[in-house]
């Protein structure tokens, strides 16, 4: 049968996702672990999640600096050789933090799994974080702060947080890069010592899981620390203001961020204010884009997003634009916004926007990776395994009113924080 290639395959939502749903084994100590077997694959992927973001530091740069040297020493292995171990065997070693959370993540061939758990055992287990190495880290880190800080929308980024959240707030505090300076072995010792352990950590297994492979992680967390479940005190409440503005002399562009303050993704709106977000600006030829690079050439583009942590959530729209459209790219922003608030999405709009946001979902999905990707995200957030289908319908049950309607509800102008970083201000 020939297809007719001068038509566009019809797009269709899918009614009902099956979303492979992980089993949990909890361990004598108390950790989950999360099996999404996949056999065919050949592969194991193996994440380790703890309670330790930046916001559960008490000194600056402690979490990310502890993150990323766990594979700098342990007590029989240098730097060196963790790296190269784990590069004859083919494995795969990474690290990511958020202000919430971090994960450490080896990926190997199934059968070198036992090889690459004997490393993990150095770097999760036995981490020594040898003074020069960590110094090392210190200075680099100190100086790519500092070159990021030359720049308009690394400036942005912080002030927005600030202003959304207050300095002193664990979501909005930015610290000095000398602070990289102060800080010491002993402190990084510690903040592992506390958050590295089996009462605030998960495991997610997939890929090539067996019941041999599952034994091995067991018996690899029976010899994690237990610690106690960790509890932070009360955050303030957010300090929004209205506007700020940094002078930074010299740039040739500006960057613009706009948003307020809302709400974590367990909120019943959270779904809908991420499409919301879509039509403004979360795809190429969304509206911010349209009227900012299309119509009048200002930037090469602009976006806005919902983002999630554990106790709040906000939303963003950003743009850096050339600086003598400044004002009136701001104003398009605001005019753009305010367009959602009083008129109705036109519905073909609306459906290519559903299109994205569920397709986006389909990505992610694709693969035993993907799913232990989500499957992190749900526990992180408290979700079910039927979170994703719950999302999918709340898309499609997206009307242009409901859009609107939630516009309107939270985006007024007085509510926004706009933030303005560049030349002339």
């Amino acid at each position: 049968m020939a297809f007719d290639r001068s038509r566009q395959p019809e797009t269709v939502i899918p009614d009902h996702l099956n979303v492979p749903e992980a089993y949990m084994h909890r361990t004598a100590s108390g950790v989950r672990i999360y099996a999404l077997p996949a056999p065919e694959y050949g592969v194991v992927r193996l994440s380790f999640v703890f309670r330790a973001g930046s916001s559960w530091q008490e000194v600056p740069f402690c979490a990310s600096a502890t993150v990323n040297n766990l594979a700098e020493g342990s007590r029989d292995m240098t730097s060196q050789q963790i790296a190269e171990r784990l590069d004859y065997y083919g494995s795969y070693f990474d690290v990511s933090m958020d202000r919430d959370w971090s994960v450490v993540t080896f990926v190997c061939l199934s059968k070198f799994f036992d090889r690459t758990m004997e490393v993990a055992r150095r770097i999760l287990l036995e981490p020594e974080f040898p003074q020069e190495e960590l110094r090392t880290y210190c200075d680099k880190s100190r100086q790519t702060l500092a070159i990021n800080r030359t720049k308009v929308d690394f400036n942005a980024r912080e002030l927005f947080a600030r202003s959304l959240y207050g300095a002193s707030h664990p979501y909005g505090i930015s610290s000095p890069a000398e602070r990289y300076d102060d800080l010491e072995r002993e402190q990084v010792k510690a903040f592992y010592e506390k958050h590295y352990t089996a009462a605030g950590c998960f495991a997610v297994m997939s890929g090539d899981v067996d019941d041999l492979r599952l034994r091995a992680v067991e018996e690899f967390l029976a010899d994690m620390p237990r610690g106690e479940a960790g509890s932070r005190v009360d955050f303030p409440a957010p300090l929004s203001v209205r506007r700020a503005e940094m002078p930074f002399p010299g740039a040739v562009q500006s960057a613009i961020r706009v948003g307020r303050v809302l709400f974590p993704r367990s909120h019943p709106d959270f779904i809908g204010m991420q499409v919301v977000a879509t039509v403004l600006g979360g795809y190429f030829g969304s509206r911010l884009v349209h009227n900012l690079r299309e119509e009048r050439g200002y930037t090469y583009g602009a976006y806005s997003a919902m983002v999630n942590f554990d106790r709040s959530g906000y939303f963003a729209a950003a743009t850096e634009v050339g600086a003598q459209f400044t004002d009136d790219a701001l104003k398009q922003v605001f005019a753009e916004i305010e367009r959602l608030r009083c008129e109705p999405v036109p519905a073909q709009e609306l459906a290519l926007v559903k299109n994205i946001v569920v397709g986006e979902v389909m990505r992610i999905l694709d693969g035993p990776f993907g799913i232990a990707d989500v499957t992190i995200e749900n526990i992180q957030n408290g979700f079910g395994n039927d979170y994703l289908e719950g999302f999918v319908r709340q898309v499609r049950e997206m009307t242009p009113g409901r859009v609107q309607e939630l516009a309107g509800k939270y985006l007024a102008p007085d509510l926004l924080t706009a933030v303005v970083v560049g030349p002339g201000l």
